[in-house]
């Protein structure tokens, strides 16, 4: 007997109600944009740098949050605040593109071009133009998206290059890997820069955006899930060549709906199909991070046994949406059972229901981790969408 999937879209939609009524309420900061910290208590740190990851997603939540309720007047001023911010101040007047980090006052921080960060402000610009239609929005990701090709673009061998100095120059610091051990190629770069170019490919059907979209995909195809355990590589070099890698759950279960959704964006029926497959070969392999709480698993390293057994809010999101997904995908209830159990495990254990949003994660043991409710990575993006994609799938 199948759930009550009534009763789960009340909940999800009342969630997504609560997460937005946050942000608007603790996020925003009167000197400008938004924080770039606040506490498990919602009290800011008005110092703290912001960083461009944080304000893309905000920009993209709000404008997604629009579109998908159809409140405009409710949601859009705030993706609009972010969009603004993101402009004047993120934005390298001198050399294109947007920094890594300014500080609270806005002025750059760390002004490296992080290929990471570029992607998530095309993310954002991309969706603010879909609901808004703003064409300045528009321009912008265009200009970002034509400066990533250009200066990250492997034309050789494939994929993207992990980072530069502020002028596009040699990058000293690779920030999210490490560049002594030539890891120039990153799995999550490339799955952000796959889900960035395929939003604006849904605004912009241009040619070459279609070309490295489906480039992208192969890249994951070829390079990035290994054929055997239908798991990702995380860290590679110029080559492909693997230099560290570990099971990330989150990541796999993840980039086991965003493949497929960049799939139909194109409309390659042959595609559509492949990536089906491989969907749910990676969804089955997720789960193997599952404990009997519901909870999945961070982190595992295959060389030393060791298993991060955080649940992290953004894990537990994008399992909801991959277990449901896979369950569309096979009519499998095993698969439907592990999406409401990982929103049951969310309920119990990462909802904050006094102060607000969610905690950050929870150990073995269920004891609350982190001090952040907002931060450059505690963002709005992860639970939002969560909640978004499962309100649509389930109707």
């Amino acid at each position: 007997m199948l759930p009550d999937l009534r009763l789960i879209r009340q909940e999800l939609n009342q969630e997504l109600k609560d997460i937005l009524a946050y942000w608007q309420t603790y996020g925003p900061d009167p000197n400008g944009g938004y924080y770039g910290q606040v506490d498990y208590q919602n009290a800011p740190k008005i110092d703290a740098p912001k960083g461009i990851v944080l304000n893309s997603r905000i920009v993209w939540t709000f404008a997604a949050a629009a579109r998908h309720t159809q409140h405009h007047d409710q949601y859009l001023p705030h993706a609009e605040r972010a969009f603004k911010y993101l402009t004047t101040y993120f934005r390298d007047p001198q050399f294109g593109g947007v920094y890594w980090l300014v500080d609270a006052k806005g002025s750059p921080f760390v002004p490296v071009k992080q290929l990471y960060g570029q992607a998530f402000a095309v993310y954002g610009l991309s969706e603010y133009y879909r609901v808004a239609k703003h064409q300045p929005a528009l321009d912008f990701a265009k200009e970002i998206y034509g400066l990533m090709v250009k200066h990250g673009f492997d034309a050789k061998k494939g994929g993207f290059h992990e980072a530069f100095a502020r002028d596009w120059s040699e990058a000293d610091d690779y920030i999210l890997s490490n560049k002594a051990e030539r890891e120039t190629k990153t799995m999550n770069t490339h799955l952000h820069i796959l889900e960035a170019f395929t939003n604006l490919y849904r605004v912009w059907p241009d040619e070459g955006l279609r070309k490295q979209v489906r480039g992208l995909i192969d890249s994951f195809l070829t390079h990035i899930i290994d054929p055997k355990t239908y798991r990702m590589n995380l860290f590679m070099d110029d080559d492909w060549r693997v230099r560290r890698t570990a099971v990330s759950y989150g990541h796999d279960i993840e980039a086991s709906w965003l493949l497929l959704e960049s799939a139909e964006v194109l409309h390659d029926e042959k595609l559509i199909k492949q990536i089906k497959d491989l969907s749910i070969k990676m969804a089955r392999a997720a789960a193997t991070g599952l404990e009997a709480d519901g909870g999945l698993n961070y982190e595992y390293d295959p060389k030393t046994g060791h298993v991060n057994r955080e649940r992290s809010w953004w894990v537990m999101a994008e399992a909801m949406v991959g277990f449901y997904n896979a369950y569309q995908l096979t009519n499998e209830k095993q698969f439907l059972d592990k999406a409401l159990q990982s929103w049951e495990f969310t309920k119990k254990y990462l909802l904050d229901t006094k102060k607000g949003e969610w905690f950050s994660g929870v150990d073995a043991n269920h004891a609350v981790l982190g001090d952040a409710k907002i931060s450059m990575w505690k963002c709005p993006y992860h639970n939002s969408r969560a909640c978004m994609e499962l309100l649509d799938r389930m109707s």
